[in-house]
């Protein structure tokens, strides 16, 4: 029986990234505390809160079916320093103006559980974004206009984000967006799920 797939996020750009693969899917809010604790490096908190995700998807499903959980974290990351969402004008002007000519790191992190056969996969996408040097009334103008609040990073790549950049590196762009969806299909596939199938 083909697991019956369940993005376990509230995030639209997640969702839309999902949609792209055209399977069809549910989407279930994992409603976890995403606090980092202490000396915990970035690399384990986007581990830590993609599983913790999955455990809370898993609780709130039907056990009599089988489901393919997909979760992911993200966490921007400058000088070894974990940045979050920025939540209001003033922070994203903040995280943006300490971006101003520098490689900001962004990782994702990806987990696919399958219920049926309690097969846990997890991968980390790391991708950069070489930011240009920017004015503060650009900044200003950028955070008036696309208003990133709930974005790892204050921007959206995908939309008036991409003026803020020099260069970007990866495998992945999607990643930046919230969802690596080249380590995503692979691992659907070994789950018999192949959106070409």
């Amino acid at each position: 029986m083909t697991p019956k797939l369940v993005l376990g996020s509230s995030s639209s750009y997640r969702k839309a990234l999902l949609e792209r693969l055209r399977i069809p899917f549910d989407c279930v809010n994992p409603d976890i505390d995403e606090t980092p604790k202490a000396e915990e490096s970035a690399e384990q908190l986007v581990q830590r809160l993609t599983l913790e995700k999955a455990q809370s998807v898993c609780q709130q499903l039907n056990s009599e079916h089988a489901h393919c959980v997909i979760t992911s974290d993200q966490v921007a990351l400058i000088n070894n320093k974990i940045l979050g969402k920025p939540k209001n004008h003033q922070t994203a002007v903040k995280q943006l103006q300490s971006f101003s000519g520098q490689a900001v790191s962004f990782l994702t992190g990806l987990g696919v559980y399958n219920t049926q056969t309690e097969q846990q996969s997890y991968r980390l996408n790391v991708y950069k974004v070489y930011f240009r040097a920017l004015t503060l009334s650009e900044i200003e103008r950028y955070v008036q206009l696309e208003q990133p609040f709930d974005c790892a990073g204050s921007f959206k790549c995908e939309g008036l984000g991409v003026t803020l950049f020099d260069k970007m590196a990866g495998d992945d762009p999607n990643s930046l967006i919230g969802l690596p969806l080249i380590d995503l299909c692979a691992l659907l596939r070994e789950n018999s799920i192949n959106p070409l199938s």
